[in-house]
């Protein structure tokens, strides 16, 4: 076999051959090994396909073709815009840079992020302002605007996020709830779906979310516990655990989701699974980290869409009500299908 050429282009992430993945998980062999070499007890069934490794970490433009998206286009964009704007809102669409804009706003969908667009916490993967808000005080308007926008675009299900405002006790838990039952004033039969910070784990400033009872409850711990310090330094893994389990003990439908990518390993996000299923969840969404800026924490490894796959069999098998995985699931991705 020729030498590599030492003066050629490395390949871009996506310049890779991919095998073919079976149509099952490879079933574990009589040493208890799995399919593809891994060691038993963790990775049983692993599907025998490579994870594309970023080459250019501070090239944000190299993705593989699996990454690819279309560009905001047509009339039904561009009403939402307007609707968004005409209202003074903002969307956590646009603050942090969803890849799936394009498809959700042509659809007259968007997710609706309160509390304004400056977040007191550093994550390390997060597009939003960082830094402390000029207002102290809560927009009392804001549910009546997001409302208003809501039937203006006559929705069938609204998605409600916001930044974190730790400078307040109560993390501005109750827009989240008036927000909550403006919509249901203005738009009857829209379904309400919050994903929310996990509010320094204050349980009055949580109940206050409950008691107006979401449809949804979605709160995503992001990434694997030993990536936290690097990725949510200002989180913990565990507290986002307890909010949840809260959730689900206050008779709430529950989601959470994490991003891969980042430098997990997968025996780490089976383990992600085994927790949810421990504590109930219902819905867990997976998708692929993207880099925002240089700013940003780099891209590790581009997961190819097969191991997505994996992901969503793997954990309906362990006893999640429904597994959202691919390359380009945010956590509002198809979220009308998962109340």
């Amino acid at each position: 076999m020729p030498d590599a050429d030492p003066h050629a282009e490395p390949k871009a992430p996506g310049d890779i051959e991919l095998k073919k993945a079976p149509q099952e998980p490879l079933a574990p062999s009589s040493d208890g090994q799995s399919g593809d070499g891994a060691a038993g007890g963790g990775l049983e069934g692993m599907i025998d396909l490579p994870v594309v490794k970023n080459q250019n970490k501070n090239r944000r433009g190299q993705r593989p073709e699996w990454l690819r998206v279309k560009l905001p286009y047509g009339e039904t964009y561009k009403n939402v815009l307007d609707t968004v704007e005409e209202h003074d809102l903002h969307t956590v669409c646009q603050s942090a840079q969803c890849p799936n804009m394009g498809e959700c706003w042509s659809k007259g969908t968007a997710t609706f992020m309160i509390l304004g667009d400056v977040c007191t916490r550093s994550c390390g993967f997060c597009a939003v302002k960082t830094g402390r808000p000029e207002e102290a005080g809560l927009d009392w308007d804001e549910p009546r605007r997001v409302a208003k926008a809501a039937a203006k675009m006559d929705l069938s299900h609204a998605v409600i996020t916001s930044v974190n405002r730790d400078e307040r006790e109560d993390g501005g838990a109750p827009i989240f709830a008036e927000v909550i039952r403006k919509i249901r004033e203005k738009q009857p039969g829209c379904t309400v779906e919050v994903l929310t910070p996990d509010f320094r784990g204050i349980e009055s400033a949580i109940e206050t979310v409950f008691e107006a009872e979401p449809d949804l409850f979605n709160h995503n711990v992001e990434t694997v516990p030993r990536l936290y310090r690097r990725v949510r330094p200002q989180a913990d893994y565990e507290r986002s655990l307890r909010v949840l389990e809260m959730a689900k003990d206050a008779g709430l439908r529950t989601k959470s989701g994490i991003m891969v990518g980042l430098g997990e390993e997968r025996d780490e996000v089976l383990q992600i699974m085994d927790d949810f299923v421990e504590i109930g969840l219902d819905v867990m969404t997976i998708g692929q980290y993207l880099q925002p800026s240089e700013m940003h924490l780099p891209v590790e490894s581009f997961v190819p869409p097969e191991i997505f796959d994996w992901y969503k069999e793997v954990g309906e098998d362990k006893g999640l009500d429904h597994v959202e995985s691919s390359p380009l699931t945010r956590s509002s991705y198809h979220a009308e299908e998962h109340v």
